[in-house]
């Protein structure tokens, strides 16, 4: 079938993700797949246990539009736990269909058309896409690799009176950067007396290595007031595929926020909520999984010192950068395609997350697989 009228693209030059375009190449040559950022290990079998328990509770019929009271009030307790922050359950946390939809409903139900918004590059690539789609406008502050650090005083000159958002992302992918306190400050500073609201993506919060601590902007009183800060369970239980996460945010924006969500989702996954709402009770299980990600980050740096790339500082996530100046004059979206068609390793591209597309010699390896996955690929690239 082809539909024979016009049709006013809104994204009339993007194509399928590269996330999609790499784990289909790895497939198609039978390679390792280090690409797209999800696990290779199962839930541990108390997640397992909480989800089975929860599907024969007979609870099948649609949720709360904001969620179920009972797993945001284990949210709120999380919170206040880790962040000294108590924030209200019923008006202040949204249970979401992961947290793609929660960042794509925070931009959509904030955002007007010709708004301003800064966003650090490289970003993930759901940012700019959402911002477009409502008319606003992305502007962007490249990081540069190898240490993708921050002047906050060149971030403050591209503020406006445009400027109606400022989306962070720490621990970021891809660069692995965790924001230290002189970040958060800084933050802090350029926005005091402004109407500017902080989207904070946290997905990683809890892979942090080398005794660093994430600083979630739910910690920081000021911008715990402007803020809404967005959470994964599936990054944290290895299990991106359930698809939930939540966000968390001062009452007035959160009331903006659900005026999208009900039209956008209304509720996700009922038995995915109860069993969460269990799971979370297990402390343990998100407090270890920062040296259970260390220990596997630790692991591949050694498995990959047999190589000529050059490894970049990985303070958190489960993605480590390497740079292959010297291996290859192929820029690294051809890089990344010959690695998976000849050598058998799938990685993705960095300069897909620049807003030029154009930003060196660098290529992303997930690490969050099993140990024996890491060493093939390791030997594999030991061949170049």
């Amino acid at each position: 079938m082809k539909f024979s009228g016009n049709i006013n693209s809104k994204f009339p030059k993007m194509g399928t993700t590269i996330f999609s375009v790499m784990s289909a190449l790895a497939k198609e040559h039978n390679a390792i797949n280090l690409s797209q950022g999800f696990p290779e290990f199962q839930p541990h079998p108390l997640v397992i246990a909480a989800f089975e328990k929860a599907i024969k509770s007979g609870n099948h019929q649609y949720a709360p539009m904001p969620g179920l009271l009972s797993l945001r009030e284990v949210i709120a307790e999380k919170v206040n736990d880790l962040y000294s922050l108590a924030v209200n359950p019923e008006s202040e946390i949204t249970i979401t269909a992961g947290a793609t939809q929660a960042i794509f409903t925070a931009i959509t139900s904030l955002l007007k058309e010709k708004d301003e918004v800064i966003v650090f590059a490289p970003a993930y690539d759901s940012y700019t896409p959402a911002i477009e789609l409502v008319g606003a406008t992305p502007v962007y502050y490249s990081m540069v690799a190898p240490d993708f650090s921050i002047d906050w005083g060149k971030v403050a000159k591209l503020v406006s009176h445009k400027t109606k958002m400022i989306i962070i992302n720490s621990p970021h992918n891809p660069s692995a950067k965790v924001f230290s306190q002189d970040d958060i400050l800084q933050l802090e500073k350029i926005v005091k007396g402004t109407d500017i609201i902080i989207l904070s993506d946290e997905v990683y919060e809890h892979i942090v290595f080398d005794e660093k601590k994430h600083l979630s902007v739910l910690k920081n009183k000021a911008l715990a007031d402007r803020s809404i800060a967005v959470f994964s369970f599936g990054k944290t239980y290895h299990t991106t595929g359930w698809k939930i996460g939540y966000v968390i945010a001062p009452e007035n924006i959160t009331a903006e926020y659900r005026k999208v969500h009900q039209y956008n989702v209304f509720s996700v996954s009922t038995s995915s909520q109860i069993a969460y709402a269990d799971i979370l009770k297990h402390q343990d299980l998100y407090l270890e999984l920062s040296s259970f990600y260390q220990a596997k980050r630790d692991y591949f740096q050694a498995a990959l010192k047999s190589t000529r790339f050059k490894l970049l500082p990985c303070e958190g996530t489960y993605f480590q950068l390497v740079s292959y100046n010297g291996i290859s004059d192929l820029n690294d979206k051809e890089f990344a395609k010959w690695l998976t068609r000849e050598k058998g390793v799938a990685s993705i591209p960095i300069s897909v997350f620049y807003p030029n597309h154009d930003e060196g010699k660098v290529i992303r390896f997930c690490f969050a697989k099993e140990n024996e996955t890491l060493k093939r690929a390791a030997e594999w690239l030991s061949k170049i």
